[in-house]
Formats: structure tokens, sequence, C-alpha cells
């Protein structure tokens, strides 16, 4: 059995986790359901770590945010698997939240898979802590992959218009920059650079069929290539035609 808290000042977000939860195949039970930090914390500082196995929560809330509430929940209990619901415009506060101790997030709107894959992932971790205590702590650095993978796409969503640059992205992710090229490979099937590629040549295809007005070399900047050649040249090799062909429509694949 997972044991769950929840602690969101949205009523809806608190329902959709409960009834989510109660429709899958896993042995969930919620054991509180908060709209504030403060309400959360004084039930969870009554429990021990065998009453609890997760707690999800929100940042904003009143009266204690989330802040406060993971780093009451931490000194309580060290172990505690802890998530943390954000959207993609909150990264600032979740980064912090994983420093405070959080070991993953939840997207809002929850999808139920990335849910199912969080109390697995408990589930799993709780019968490998009965049987090798020893193993805690590196269930805990594995804990927040998911969150370093998400966060770099989304920089990379947001700025790919902009020179690339590894160590920044590391900067802004808070990792080690080795580490993160690893990391998004393995989860991906991607290196960085690739997945960036992706995100350039799609945005180019918007704009030529989009933007008629733009210039071949207007559009290669505006995604982030500074020598319109290489930007042929790229977008040819991946696309099978030319920017240019493309443009007018010619859409033939490539043999």
């Amino acid at each position: 059995m997972i044991k769950v808290m929840i602690a969101d000042d949205e009523e809806v977000i608190r329902r959709g986790l409960e009834k989510i939860t109660s429709r899958m195949d896993l042995e969930v039970e919620v054991i509180g359901s908060h709209g504030n930090g403060l309400e959360a914390w004084n039930q969870l500082s009554a429990l021990s770590e065998e009453d609890i196995d997760l707690l999800i929560t929100d940042i904003k809330m009143p009266r204690m945010d989330g802040f406060k509430l993971i780093e009451e929940a931490r000194g309580h209990m060290k172990n505690l698997p802890i998530a943390v619901l954000s959207g993609f415009s909150d990264f600032d506060y979740v980064r912090r939240a994983m420093r405070f101790g959080a070991l993953d997030y939840l997207l809002k709107p929850i999808e139920k898979s990335q849910l199912y894959e969080l109390l697995k992932r408990v589930e799993e971790n709780k019968k490998l802590q009965a049987a090798e205590p020893q193993q805690e702590a590196v269930q805990a650095s594995e804990g927040g992959e998911h969150y370093v993978v998400e966060q770099t796409k989304s920089i990379l969503e947001k700025e790919y218009n902009h020179n690339f640059e590894l160590e920044r992205l590391a900067e802004t992710v808070g990792m080690n920059a080795s580490y993160i090229s690893r990391l998004f490979k393995y989860k991906t099937g991607q290196t960085i650079t690739e997945y960036l590629i992706g995100i350039r040549i799609a945005r180019a295809k918007e704009l030529l069929t989009g933007r008629p007005d733009l210039k071949n070399y207007e559009i290669a900047e505006m995604v982030g290539y500074s020598d319109p050649v290489y930007f042929n040249k790229l977008f040819k090799k991946i696309c099978g035609m030319t920017p240019k062909d493309y443009k007018s429509g010619c859409r033939v694949p490539k043999n």
C-alpha cells in the first residue's frame, strides 16, 4: 500500500489526484488532502516514517508555502519522497524545491501516466529499501532525473534561437554539464544537440510556410543559425529538400 499526502490550495487539483489514484492498478491510500501547507504539516508532524510513503505538494499555498512544508518535512523525516506540483513556467520554484529536498515533480495539468510513473517508482523503492536499506542514498540522486531532463527540454524550447552553450544550460539547471549530456541521451535517445536541431528545423518549417515575406537568411537567423549556407545544408540533410523547395510547397520525401 502506497500512503500519499496531498497539499494544494486548488481543490480541483486535490480531487483530481485522488480520482486518478483510485483508478490505478496500484494500492494507493490518500491519507491526507490539505488546502494549505500548515494543515498538511500539522498532520505530517504527528506521523512516523511507516505512516506515509509520499508527499505531493504545491509551492504557492496560504499559511505555509511548499518550501516551508518541504523543509519541515525533511527535518521530521529525512528520507520521505516528496514531489512538487508545478507548471512549466515555475521551473525556478521547482529548482529551489529540489534544493530543499524534493525528489521529483508533477506537471500541471496532471497526466495519469506521469503520476503512475512516480507512484510505481515509490512502490519499487519502498520494496528495495525494505530489502536493502543501504541503497537509500542512491535511490534518492535518481529521483530528480525526470526533472532535469524536462527542464533541459523547456530551456531548449524557449531559447532555441540563441547560441547554444552547454555550460550555460548546465548552470541554469544546476547540474554538471557532462552529467546532463549523458542523462539526456539515456532518457530521450537523442543528444541535446539533436533535440535542439529538431526544434529549430520544426520552427523553420513553420516560418517558411507561415511567413512567405521572410528571406531564407532571415529565417536562419530567427532559428539560431547565423550562417544561411550551413542552415540550407542542414535543412536539406534532415528534410530531403532545400528550404526554398519546402517553402514553394514541394514536399516530396527523400528516396
